[in-house]
């Protein structure tokens, strides 16, 4: 037997007893490393803003994490919890705003929206036979659907009652930790107390025997799902009331993080194991590495990398653990709960006492003299933001200035996550590139509270105090963009508008200087419209999907160069010559298409100096001197004829 085996050797009952610890509370163990790795790498981890920016940015995860665990221990999984949230918020302002419904009452349809998603995944499974992967995946595409359908793909701002859900209680606690913690000791409860939790582990333990047993399977897999989007749900309207805003494109990819939280806490997902506490511990550690690896300025590509990594290794150690006979988490084992307790109480005193003798690491050390500053990015996937990155690098490097750079990836969320770090860390000044203008309006707001000046760049923000705004006036350009194809075309002519990625104020911007450019030609006429989310590969689809329908398509607007480049891919031989396409940023790509004689003009903002001036205003700022609150960077249109004398 395997317990004769640990105890045949008397002097090995203590390191055999450590080893059984380490085994049974691997992601605590791993999440007490982290924190003291970086408490020691960063002197700026270890403070209670901090720590609680930590708890917020852990609370959407977590809680669709709780949802998710349900799932996996009983054997299935669920892909559509990030697009259910997603809708579920859209319904709650879509209700709450063109409705004028009360919010406590909009909260209910939004509820109901989870719930009637989470029946529909059960069904599909239970009754329809459908692989949980299949039919969860497409549920996944239908609610992120519905979501753009309802909002008609723009962010509806919510009420101040909403918005406070993200707000603090008493000045210091936030209530999405608040929330947070609710719903993670309903999940215990309903894991570790009813008798639909131990239904899921029988499931997940064995399907087959549970359903000779006489437990009706079909049944509890239909309300498996449902408490899953209700969970979704709730999470949607904590992500929401922390960006103000619903967004339809909300919380992409965040299915996939609720699965390694659930992953790295313990859980199987052959189904089983698994309970809310290890799921929590998931979130924490998901959280601290993103948080911790913000701090020390990694790039976002290589967080992606180490977050791979640790989901590969938790699953690995789950193998390991496993193969080592630890103890399994499954239903009824309440016997080991004192034992749990003082594992955890020991772990909390263990890693204050060493995160405690680490400070010390950075009391007494030299801070640098120069001025830190943090710059937020909406994406580094395209080449416009990356030049203004490049612009703003080489200023801050001029001036003296540290600068940190990060890549909120187009999620707004985390583009939150960013900001709120950077006032934690107490920046002298924050620049921001907003993904959307009504989400960063909180993180804003937490800076100016801070007396942190925060300058906007490329796009404002709405709702909340910056200390300037710099940018091109993406109206002027939209109106040049719309006079130099139709000079083209000769006042006559059929075009299509690649339009940008919804609920960005440079895409609203743009398109209603389209409009206002095209009604002094009347003879233009515009056939189609689509947004391409300022991407190449999806101008590529879109232009290729519209020349079915439109053949005869003479012109091109499009509201970036990168779109424009795709759309110059489906044309082929014809860009340039019978159609004449314009695009707008002026990017290294965009100026040789032009020089080429593909792309006839690109409406060139000049990113690079758009970088350096925000740089500079942004030191302004934080040494106290008056600034202009509106910095307007000249557009012009580049085209052949002058694109050699063009310096970007």
């Amino acid at each position: 037997m395997a317990t004769d085996t640990l105890k045949s050797t008397p002097g090995a009952s203590g390191a055999s007893g450590l080893r059984r610890i380490l085994l049974d509370n691997g992601a605590l163990t791993a999440l007490i490393v982290l924190v003291i790795a970086m408490s020691a790498l960063s002197g700026d981890f270890l403070t209670t803003d901090n720590l609680l920016n930590v708890g917020v940015q852990a609370a959407v995860t977590a809680i669709l994490a709780f949802g998710v665990t349900f799932v996996i221990v009983s054997a299935g999984i669920d892909l559509s919890v990030g697009s259910v949230a997603a809708l579920s918020a859209t319904v709650l302002a879509w209700t709450a705003t063109s409705h004028g419904v009360p919010v406590f009452i909009a909260v209910l349809p939004a509820v109901a929206t989870g719930i009637a998603a989470g029946l529909v995944n059960g069904f599909l499974i239970a009754y329809g036979k459908l692989p949980p992967f299949i039919a969860t995946l497409a549920m996944l595409s239908v609610a992120r659907g519905l979501s753009l359908v309802i909002s008609e793909g723009s962010p509806i701002a919510l009420p101040d009652s909403v918005s406070h859900l993200g707000d603090t209680l008493g000045g210091w606690l936030p209530v999405p930790v608040l929330v947070m913690i609710v719903m993670g000791l309903i999940a215990a409860f309903v894991l570790g107390r009813t008798y639909i939790g131990r239904s899921m582990y029988a499931i997940g333990g064995n399907e087959e025997a549970a359903r000779l047993s006489g437990l009706r399977v079909k049944k509890q897999k239909l309300a498996i799902y449902a408490l899953s989007g209700v969970f979704a749900a709730v999470a949607g309207v904590v992500l929401a009331a922390r960006l103000s805003s619903a967004q339809p494109q909300a919380a992409d990819g965040y299915e996939l993080d609720a699965i390694a939280a659930v992953v790295i806490g313990g859980a199987s997902l052959a189904g089983g194991t698994g309970k809310a506490s290890g799921t929590l511990i998931g979130a924490l550690i998901l959280a601290v590495l993103r948080n911790g690896l913000n701090l020390l300025n990694v790039s976002a590509f290589w967080q992606q990398v180490v977050i791979g990594v640790v989901i590969a290794l938790a699953v690995l150690f789950d193998t390991l653990r496993r193969k080592a006979g630890a103890t399994p988490v499954a239903a009824g084992t309440g016997g080991g709960k004192g034992k749990q307790a003082g594992t955890y109480a020991l772990a909390a005193v263990v890693t204050v006492a060493i995160v405690g003798a680490t400070s010390f690491l950075h009391n007494g050390s030299s801070s640098s003299s120069n001025p830190k500053m943090g710059l937020s990015l909406s994406t580094l996937n395209n080449p416009f933001f990356v030049q203004i990155r490049a612009g703003a690098q080489a200023e801050a490097k001029k001036l003296g200035v540290d600068l940190t750079v990060t890549d909120a990836q187009n999620d707004a969320s985390q583009q939150a996550n960013q900001l709120q770090n950077f006032t934690s860390s107490s920046f002298g000044a924050i620049i921001v590139n907003p993904v959307d203008s009504d989400a960063a309006s909180n993180s804003v707001k937490a800076a100016d509270k801070a007396k942190i000046p925060v300058i906007a760049v490329d796009r404002g923000v709405n709702n909340a105090k910056t200390q300037a705004l710099v940018a091109s006036d993406n109206v002027a350009g939209g109106e040049l963009a719309a006079k130099t194809v139709a000079e083209k075309l000769g006042g006559k002519g059929k075009i299509v508008i690649l339009q940008g990625q919804a609920g960005t104020s440079a895409a609203r911007e743009r398109a209603q200087g389209f409009a206002n450019g095209l009604k002094a030609y009347p003879g233009i006429q515009v056939v189609a419209q689509q947004p391409a989310d300022f991407d190449r590969t999806k101008g590529l689809d879109v232009m290729s999907n519209l020349l079915q329908a439109h053949p005869d398509v003479q012109g091109v607007i499009a509201a970036n160069d990168e779109m424009a480049l795709g759309a110059i891919k489906a044309l082929g031989s014809k860009a340039g010559k019978s159609v004449s396409v314009v695009g707008f940023d002026g990017t290294p790509d965009g100026l040789k298409a032009v020089e080429g004689g593909s792309l006839y003009a690109s409406v060139a903002q000049q990113p690079t100096q758009l970088g350096k001036i925000a740089v500079d205003n942004a030191l302004k700022a934080f040494q106290g001197k008056k600034i202009e609150q509106m910095v307007k960077v000249p557009v012009k249109v580049v085209t052949k004829e002058n694109v050699a004398g063009f310096g970007g």
